[in-house]
């Protein structure tokens, strides 16, 4: 029999970026026993990446901004497909996270009145940026883990023991959410994992888990995404009951490193660009003024000179169009390489050093300095860097309520930060993964502890884990193991990803995707025979093994998904369907698992309140809506 360690807690949640951190800090602080299960060494997740600050209408550089002008900005930048109320939410708490984080130590730059500094960013009306240089990402998590170590140590004083009401499981992967019940009583009992240093099988007993594992990045060739983000909170909350909406929305930073080859992919800050950076091809001219979209046009500058002059009054000119969303840039920069006008190295050029003096630019951009110096030999404060999109982000993930982040159909799960969709719609803002999971960390945690309390209350008695379960994913765990003649894991997730890259990539075309489901199902054949050697101890073979399952699960929901959205609208360009149609604005497409496969539904998307609407003029909105829907508005001409 298979030794296993066993735990018990009120609430489990998996990965430790800011969204967990957050999530698990808002339990234990309303009496929860938590459990934090890191896939990593705690504070190294890839919330550290997020350079460029938090977005936040403090209003601390221009007084203009407010929770309203941050809705509208998200939902322009969603190309209007965001589910309106966590939009809502997340504009009109983002402020007080902020506030909270710096109450518990972070140290934000300051402007000269002593506020917190805000910057500016793309796809944001005003400098609403929270920021601690380039760093920001790294600040909050320094800032979370803080706070935990913090609330330990009140434990201590009053249990002797620093973990009795809040430990750390560090460099432990979940492999399964373990359900009790059947029907519509089928509900959250535990999760069951192992170790990545001794290999050894962990089972969590808890009533409540809470998916906070980020993104899917490691599914593509060319990302920015550190190696955990293989879509394990996807594929667990699929695999147990729930569903995912909207997968085919997947952002690609438009300023990723290009080279050297060995750093392709590295994110390049948005705040290069929100301090002065332009964007140059080959032959030195700002392409990005041949491509602003219809629908931007009144909103961004038509000439070099109004888009300089934004800098420094930006009252009287408009945005540089360097500043459009990040779908709009990535697809212009693709558009200058392939017409045979990118940089030696397949990017296009990125320059600040013409706006800002060289002490300036190692003040404010002090990571990407040191990042192109020592990986690229290149100078950013006296020449031009090279750049070209990267696999950054996926809008969609866990369908779950806006209110309470419990996800659909899954009684006792809640999901909260990338892993979750219907925030940032078709397309993400910069600046907002940030306040995301620290608004929705948070209301996670809040969910978590109601669902207990309702659960308590009522007298329920808590699900317990079947051994059945236990010893079914002990055997799928060990199943690499078993393999005489398999394959090696490394080799099939290589193609995956020449096959999510090539086929379900940037530009995307209705044969290039059902070639891809064609090698998917091949390489599903595939990842079920791979083979590790070894023992369980260090055996990252034996782990990568492991996640294929996951990233095979998610990279078909993609190209499903991608393949039944017929039209172009943020992070989803159709080759064969450029225009972005109206009549699928107002469709949500949901990824289930059916028997053998994923199965994909049409769902309609929330209609926006009276309030929420009237924030926007009928004449932009008739850029996104049906003559149906238009005719139903009640919108005053001349709204914001």
């Amino acid at each position: 029999m298979t030794d296993i360690e066993h735990f018990k807690h009120d609430v489990v949640v998996i990965g430790a970026g800011g969204a967990g951190l957050r999530a698990a800090i808002e339990s234990r602080e309303q009496g929860k026993n938590t459990a934090v299960i890191s896939k990593s060494l705690l504070g190294k997740a890839h919330t550290v990446m997020a350079e460029g600050g938090i977005a936040a209408s403090m209003g601390n550089v221009n007084s203009k901004d407010n929770w309203q002008v941050h809705f509208c900005d998200t939902m322009r930048g969603g190309k209007f497909l965001s589910h309106y109320r966590m939009a809502e939410l997340h504009a009109k708490e983002a402020p007080a996270r902020v506030w909270e984080l710096e109450s518990w130590g972070a140290l934000f730059d300051r402007t000269a009145e002593g506020k917190i500094s805000q910057r500016n960013f793309g796809g944001h009306e005003y400098p609403r940026l929270a920021h601690v240089g380039d760093r920001t990402g790294l600040e909050l998590i320094r800032t979370l883990q803080q706070k935990i170590v913090g609330l330990q140590q009140e434990d201590k004083k009053i249990s002797d023991d620093y973990e009795s009401r809040l430990r750390v499981f560090a460099e432990c992967t979940i492999t399964d959410i373990l359900l009790a019940g059947e029907g519509e009583d089928r509900r959250v009992a535990g999760a069951f994992g192992y170790r990545r240093d001794s290999g050894k099988f962990v089972l969590f007993e808890a009533p409540t888990v809470i998916i906070a594992t980020g993104g899917i990045g490691r599914s593509f060739k060319v990302s920015s995404n550190s190696w955990e983000y293989t879509g394990d909170g996807h594929a667990l909350a699929l695999r147990s009951g729930g569903t995912l909406v909207n997968m085919e929305f997947i952002q690609f930073h438009p300023t990723g490193m290009v080279w050297p080859p060995s750093v392709k992919g590295l994110l390049v800050t948005e705040s290069v660009r929100g301090d002065g950076g332009v964007l140059t091809n080959s032959e030195g001219r700002r392409f990005m003024f041949d491509y602003i979209p219809d629908v931007f046009k009144e909103q961004y500058a038509k000439t070099e000179e109004e888009a300089d002059g934004w800098y420094t009054d930006p009252e009287n000119n408009k945005r540089p169009p360097e500043l459009l969303p990040r779908d709009e840039v990535s697809r212009s920069i693709m558009a200058e390489v392939k017409a045979g006008r990118g940089s030696p190295h397949g990017g296009v050029f990125l320059d600040v050093s013409k706006r800002l003096p060289a002490e300036t630019i190692k003040e404010k951009l002090p990571s990407m300095w040191h990042q192109f110096k020592e990986l690229a030999d290149v100078d950013i404060t006296e020449e031009s860097m090279e750049v070209g999109p990267t696999c950054h982000y996926v809008m969609g993930g866990v369908e779950v309520d806006s209110d309470s982040a419990a996800a659909v159909g899954v009684p006792g799960l809640f999901c909260a930060g990338e892993a979750a969709g219907g925030l940032h719609g078709s397309n993400r803002l910069g600046g907002n993964s940030l306040s995301d999971l620290l608004v929705f960390g948070r209301r996670a945690g809040m969910g978590a502890v109601e669902y207990l309390n309702n659960l308590d209350d009522v007298g329920a008695i808590r699900p317990s884990v079947r051994q059945q379960d236990v010893d079914a994913a002990v055997e799928a765990a060990l199943a690499p193991f078993n393999q005489v003649e398999g394959e090696n894991p490394y080799t099939v997730q290589q193609d995956l990803q020449d096959v999510m890259a090539d086929l379900v990539g940037i530009i995307r075309t209705g044969d290039e995707m059902r070639s891809a489901l064609d090698r998917l199902a091949e390489l599903r054949v595939r990842v079920a025979n791979v083979a590790v050697m070894g023992g369980r101890e260090y055996n990252p073979g034996w782990h990568l093994a492991l996640d294929l399952h996951h990233q095979m699960l998610v990279s078909e929901c993609v190209a499903k998904s991608a393949l039944a959205r017929e039209e172009s609208r943020g992070g989803h360009t159709r080759n064969d369907f450029q225009v972005m149609d109206p009549n699928w604005r107002m469709v949500n497409l949901i990824c289930r698992l059916g028997k053998d496969q994923v199965d994909i539904i049409k769902q309609d998307l929330p209609w926006m309140s009276e309030e929420l609407i009237s924030l926007f003029d009928v004449s932009e909105l008739s850029k996104y809506m049906t003559e149906i829907e238009l005719s139903q508005l009640r919108v005053p001409e001349g709204a914001v």
